[in-house]
């Protein structure tokens, strides 16, 4: 079944000179698959808050300044639910302190190195990950 409505997602990337933070995720649905710090967004919560609470909630991190990277369609599948069309939002942001320490939703974090993502898109979670991080690459370089 393919619900009609979607649900909206927000994540934040955070580079550390030339690597991002991936998690690998801790649960279904794509259990052991490489993701972005993020999630759903809750009622009342504005785009970039959510994304923020998602990373803090997920790694412990907090950022400076987020720059907007980009919105990306996807559709996931969730044991009970089915499958349902997905908004996924994203802003990226520079590394500041701390160091990421896996929680929540996340099994394990990781700083990758931008320069290897093309070689890891067959552990990607979602589908719109690989036009995503070739994005936050040219966002690196600017």
């Amino acid at each position: 079944m393919i619900y009609d409505y979607p649900r909206s997602a927000a994540g934040m990337l955070v580079v550390r000179r030339d690597r991002v933070l991936l998690l690998e995720r801790a649960h279904d649905p794509r259990m052991g698959f490489l993701d972005i710090p993020g999630g759903f967004v809750e009622a009342g919560e504005s785009l970039e808050g959510a994304a923020r609470r998602e990373l803090r909630e997920e790694t412990g991190l907090t950022i400076g300044r987020a720059d907007w990277l980009g919105f990306f369609w996807d559709t996931y599948f969730i044991k009970g639910f089915g499958r349902f069309p997905v908004m996924n939002f994203y802003y990226a942001g520079h590394w500041r302190r701390g160091e990421p320490r896996a929680a929540d939703d996340a099994a394990s974090a990781a700083w990758v190195p931008i320069a290897s993502l093309s070689r890891l898109r067959k552990r990607f979670a979602w589908a719109h990950m690989t036009p995503l991080l070739r994005g936050l690459a040219r966002w690196a370089r600017s």
